[in-house]
């Protein structure tokens, strides 16, 4: 980056938000892929006027623009792949701007935690329900960038279910405001729609404006244990047409059983699949006996045993296996290719044979676990990070698995994104007509191409 570049930075931030040094662009080079890829600097901005300026500068001098949450990102989304500038939100824009009690809303800037906001609104008796497995360090403006779910999307859904509107700066420092607080909003494009799940692609977002609900007052945890895998798959499909409502059905696979129980001795966990089920309520006694039908009607399915949990310490023990599946199937091999498919809940059982097969083909571990109410599996290929054959055939198993989603209607991801990771398979699952206008809207807001270029393989 040319001396000029950097002095023009410093100066309109300081030299404590402007970062030039080899400690920042190391720090800042990678994510949850912890693939490396070094910016050529780091800016704090402290406010929409100070990312309006940054992105004139930079549009008029072709500098590349990374937008950047937390870094938690499973598919590259938020690294500098071409170098340039890594914008970072943690340091100042970082505040929870507003509650509305009377319609329900929160207004933030992009760098709040996902936590923080859920524990601000509690005290309120309010409830922000997108829970991803990194809620307690993901920032909302990466959650929005790339409509994160979590375990309860089954019965609250994903981020897009609760943006409202948004600000937002382009690349040539116009500000635009998408959406409304209202709940009813038709007037003109859905730019709200367009800019959620755009990886930072198309504008860098400055203000989120969020639905709030209230907090439900009883909660139930349980665990149902089945031998038959499809049955515990049709057992769930059944439920949820009968109208029963969890917050989440989370379930794992033997492969993962077996990893929970061998590296930290789960004694519970005494079949091939496990599902673990998440109800709540305003009425305890509403609670109570949708959480007893569901056991009644499990068993009856097939189900070898349905544990509800007493307390809250039994509730924990419960939620510690889903909590841990990631760390326990590191016992099958020491690098993780780790991809979030989606299908049909009721191609679940389809998906998870075929997998099987390709298991079989390759001759790896792939555990399988993940969100059953909506169809989203975490699979893992496990290998061995020293052995570059094994690795490419892990990528080949890959693809497959990749194929065998987009056959069965699926999608590439459910939550975790596109980004750098899955960018080479979007031809799989979108035509050519349809790439290209992608890259049309891509163009329309970006003409220069110098926000996050080259992500998503557009």
């Amino acid at each position: 980056m040319k001396q000029e570049f950097k002095q023009y930075f410093k100066e309109l931030l300081g030299n404590d938000n402007a970062c030039f040094d080899v400690l920042h662009q190391r720090v800042y080079s990678y994510d949850a892929t912890k693939k490396h890829y070094f910016p050529d600097g780091v800016l704090f901005p402290r406010n929409e006027n100070d990312i309006v300026q940054i992105l004139r500068f930079c549009n008029e001098n072709h500098i590349i623009v990374v937008p950047r949450g937390a870094g938690t990102g499973f598919s590259g989304g938020a690294l500098a792949v071409n170098g340039g500038i890594v914008l970072s939100f943690e340091k100042h824009m970082n505040k929870i701007l507003e509650i509305d009690l009377e319609n329900l809303v929160a207004v933030v800037e992009p760098g709040v935690i996902n936590f923080n906001l859920q524990e601000e609104v509690q005290k309120y008796g309010l409830f922000y329900p997108p829970d991803p497995a990194s809620m307690h360090f993901c920032s909302l403006g990466g959650n929005v960038s790339e409509n994160a779910g979590g375990m309860r999307a089954v019965k609250y859904g994903t981020t897009k279910d609760y943006v409202m509107a948004l600000r937002a700066v382009l690349p040539n420092g116009e500000v635009i405001r998408a959406g409304k607080r209202t709940i009813k909003d038709v007037a003109g494009y859905n730019l709200v729609g367009t800019l959620i799940a755009s990886e930072g692609t198309l504008a860098v977002l400055s203000e989120i404006t969020l639905k709030l609900l209230p907090l439900p007052k009883f909660n139930k945890t349980a665990i149902a244990l089945f031998d038959d895998i499809k049955q515990a798959i049709d057992s769930v499909c059944k439920a949820l047409s009968k109208g029963l409502n969890p917050v989440c059905i989370e379930f794992l696979d033997l492969l993962t059983i077996e990893a929970l129980k061998q590296k930290f001795k789960l004694s519970y966990l005494t079949a091939n699949t496990a599902l673990i089920i998440e109800m709540d309520d305003n009425e305890e006694e509403n609670l109570l006996k949708n959480i007893n039908y569901m056991r009644d009607f499990f068993l009856q399915m097939g189900a070898k045993d349905f544990k509800i949990a007493n307390n809250e310490k039994e509730a924990s023990d419960i939620w510690f296996a889903r909590r841990n599946c990631s760390q326990a199937v590191t016992i099958y091999g020491s690098l993780k290719l780790n991809e979030d498919i989606t299908v049909p809940r009721s191609k679940l059982a389809e998906l998870l044979e075929g997998i099987r097969k390709i298991s079989l083909k390759y001759n790896f571990k792939i555990p399988c676990f993940g969100h059953i109410g909506d169809g989203n599996v975490h699979v893992n290929v496990m290998l061995e990070k020293n052995d570059s054959y094994q690795i490419e055939q892990g990528y080949k198993a890959i693809e497959e698995i990749f194929k065998l989603a987009i056959e069965l209607d699926g999608t590439l991801s459910g939550e975790h994104g596109i980004g750098i990771s899955k960018a080479a398979f979007m031809q799989l699952a979108f035509s050519e007509a349809e790439m290209n206008l992608m890259r049309n809207i891509k163009k329309a807001f970006d003409p220069n191409n110098i926000l996050n270029p080259f992500k998503m393989g557009i």
